[in-house]
């Protein structure tokens, strides 16, 4: 999943170098964090949240129904 939301990523913002994509496990829970800085966070998001709420929805369906629950945050660097 983390591939595909870097993927993702990658196709929307300007630099490439302004952001990064971590993963970790908590509480039975995957969380996929991008970290992006201020200039691209914007780009990441989306005029209220769409794109956000979007690359939050395509990691849901390509986990499929029997995976764990995944949870997609953006962080301002």
């Amino acid at each position: 999943m983390e591939e595909l939301v870097r993927y993702i990523v990658s196709e929307l913002v300007d630099n490439k170098d302004a952001y990064t994509v971590e993963s970790s496990e908590q509480d039975g829970i995957t969380v996929i964090n991008i970290i992006a800085d201020k200039d691209e966070i914007g780009k990441i998001i989306g005029k209220q949240g769409r794109i956000a709420k979007s690359i939050r929805t395509l990691v849901k369906a390509a986990a499929g129904s029997n995976a764990k629950k995944i949870s997609v945050e953006i962080i301002e660097r």
